[in-house]
């Protein structure tokens, strides 16, 4: 029974590099799809809020774009945006991936967390993946432990020990209110979330420079008589060539794209879904502030 008076709440930064698996483990923790997954490094581009709720916790989870070093506009936005989370929170946590080595890129996040005095905890990811013995040399292998309050192994695919992580992160969170409704899992709008979803399927089905030259807009949404729900979406990608290999051949592609997003859309929404994509061409739009602004990226103005 939720109590007022000793309600805890708070939130929580994830941070780490690209691909360490921090959407995946949101979509566990909230227990259905909240930020796009994808094996391409840069999946997330804003920061996604994750509400985890019970009866006497209240956890919001910011769910940072992978710290990298930026090459375009929208590199330094997703920087940013990593960056600016750590300022709001209770708890920062950073995952790490355990099938490959602590590298330069961990190091450097590691470092940088370290100037905050914010309590630490560090998720060892991807555990399935490891048997006992590698899983305690990569344990000893972590440098800069002395920053971290806890260690926590787990797999965020599977959900070994994320219970024990949550945990850990309720003990973290002071008495607070409770700041969403309890059936609230995101601050985004449905608008948002399709559009996601939409660039999802983008990510899975295309290769080489599509992934990272893509975004998609939604520009309407609306039921029809019979509670159908109409998605008018673009897809944006920068070159003639990548509107292309979008559409495919005879319109092979942009139907698996739509095909695999409506059904998507569809679990989300509770109801069937008429989705419609066009595909424009807008050149170098990840280096255009108007543009990234008018995408839902806020150029560094903002910040």
């Amino acid at each position: 029974m939720f109590n007022q008076n000793n309600y805890h709440s708070g939130f929580v930064a994830i941070v780490g590099r690209p691909n360490v698996g921090k959407s995946t483990l949101l979509n566990h923790i909230i227990g259905q799809k909240v930020a796009i997954m994808s094996d391409k490094a840069q999946t997330t581009r804003n920061k996604i809020h994750a509400i985890y709720t019970t009866d006497e916790v209240q956890i919001v989870f910011i769910d940072t774009p992978g710290i990298h070093k930026p090459k375009h506009e929208l590199g330094e936005y997703m920087v940013k945006s990593a960056y600016s989370a750590l300022d709001e929170v209770e708890v920062i946590l950073m995952l790490v991936n355990s099938t490959e080595k602590i590298g330069p890129g961990d190091r450097f996040i590691m470092e940088k967390i370290a100037a905050y005095d914010t309590p630490k905890i560090l998720a060892v990811n991807k555990i399935d993946q490891l048997d006992k013995e590698d899983l305690a040399a990569y344990l000893e292998s972590i440098p800069n432990k002395d920053i971290f309050d806890q260690i926590i192994p787990l797999s965020a695919l599977t959900g070994d020990n994320v219970d024990q992580l949550l945990k850990e992160l309720t003990k973290e969170m002071p008495l607070g209110p409770q700041y969403y409704p309890e059936d609230q899992v995101t601050d985004h709008p449905e608008y948002f979330v399709v559009s996601e979803m939409i660039r999802e399927q983008i990510l899975q089905l295309t290769r080489e420079e599509i992934p990272h030259s893509v975004a998609v807009t939604v520009d309407k949404m609306q039921k029809d008589e019979y509670d159908k729900v109409h998605v008018y979406a673009n897809i944006i990608v920068e070159r003639k060539s990548q509107k292309g290999i979008i559409i495919g051949k005879n319109g092979s592609m942009i139907k698996r794209i739509g095909s695999n997003a409506r059904r998507e859309i569809e679990t989300l929404l509770g109801s069937k879904a008429f989705l419609e994509l066009w595909v424009k061409v807008q050149p170098h739009w990840r280096d255009k502030r108007n543009l990234l602004n008018d995408f839902g990226y806020r150029p560094k103005t903002d910040y």
